[in-house]
């Protein structure tokens, strides 16, 4: 107990001195989300244990040993010639507890190098990536812990930059099945940038989950509160300026106040579920208002918010996929294929 207590209060430092840094910037890409598990149930650290290696990269709380040799292989076909790849594999070692490294890249594609009068010149490309190690311990059968030490880069054209960032997380497990979860994922700093010499904060969030599976139906519900460092996330969009705006005068009028705290809230919090046809199909799906709300078009009908996916076993292999909307130009599609080791 005084152990998880000492452990506990250094998370909850580590999250104040965190803070003051922004939640979104140069490294954005490290909140992108490449497992299709996670990307069909919100795009969030999962508050669940059940030895998915595809979680270890967001909830380092959710490595275990069970994970120990599990391999995982993630590729999203996000838009044009756009594409990320990550490679998963998890080992445990006793007295330590259980290991999960992770490589992510992103792919951007090709582009034309052209001189001031517009003749090409030649190509280059833009990509960044990630280097994480992930440890994670049970300390008791309630309470679980991790935390996640990655290395950030990135690559265009002839100009670098890198950071050294850390996640960290926490799990508790009730008798009645409920699970619950705080991360606070990428506290860090730069620490170089050839672009400019200007300082680029990391996308520093602290994220609460929890979930539940149902008694008496296979289904498994979750919620989310992403952000809590951050409550005003509400910005001037165009749906919002269309529809606060007087038609006569042409002036934005002010939003009435339990209104505005109402889509306020509404926009850190996150709904999903997995239903399970047997034991060998998964069927998931979730709704983050949040993504709607930034990326909506006015009087525009789509599904911006929503993500689906499915997820199918055979023998020792998962294979996992997912479709999310996350704008009216876009629905990336997310292909997952873990698989157990130890069974070969």
């Amino acid at each position: 107990m005084k152990r998880t207590i000492l452990i506990l209060t250094l998370v909850l430092g580590w999250m104040a001195c965190a803070t003051a840094q922004q939640a979104n910037g140069t490294y954005s890409f490290l909140r992108a989300t490449n497992s299709a598990r996670v990307a069909a149930l919100g795009g969030l650290p999962l508050p669940m244990l059940d030895s998915d290696i595809q979680l270890s990269t967001f909830n380092p709380a959710a490595i275990d040993a069970d994970m120990s040799n599990k391999l995982g292989l993630s590729y999203v076909d996000y838009y044009t010639d756009i594409n990320f790849g990550t490679v998963q594999y998890a080992r445990y070692f006793e007295k330590v507890g259980a290991f999960a490294a992770t490589v992510q890249f992103h792919n951007y594609g090709h582009f034309d190098e052209t001189s001031e009068g517009g003749k090409v010149t030649g190509d280059f490309t833009a990509s960044d990536y990630s280097v994480n190690i992930g440890w994670g311990r049970q300390l008791s059968p309630h309470w679980s812990i991790g935390a996640t030490l990655k290395y950030a880069g990135l690559q265009y054209e002839r100009y670098a930059a890198g950071a050294l960032a850390v996640d960290v997380a926490g799990m508790y497990h009730t008798d009645r099945g409920w699970v619950f979860s705080l991360t606070a994922r990428n506290i860090g700093t730069q620490l170089f940038n050839t672009f400019d010499t200007r300082h680029c904060p990391l996308p520093f969030s602290i994220d609460f989950g929890a979930s539940r599976r149902l008694d008496h139906l296979p289904l498994t519900i979750m919620f989310w509160y992403d952000d809590i460092q951050k409550w005003n996330k509400l910005m001037d969009t165009p749906i919002y300026v269309e529809e606060h705006t007087d038609p006569t005068t042409g002036e934005l009028t002010p939003e009435n106040g339990f209104l505005r705290f109402t889509r306020n809230l509404a926009t850190h919090l996150v709904i999903g579920g997995e239903l399970y046809l047997g034991k060998n199909i998964v069927l998931r799906s979730a709704f983050n208002y949040g993504q709607r709300y930034a990326m909506n078009v006015p009087k525009a009908r789509t599904m911006i918010g929503f993500s689906v996916g499915v997820a199918v076993k055979i023998k020792m292999f998962e294979i996992s996929y997912a479709r999310s909307r996350n704008s009216i130009a876009m629905s990336p599609n997310y292909l997952t294929i873990t698989m157990d080791l130890n069974k070969f």
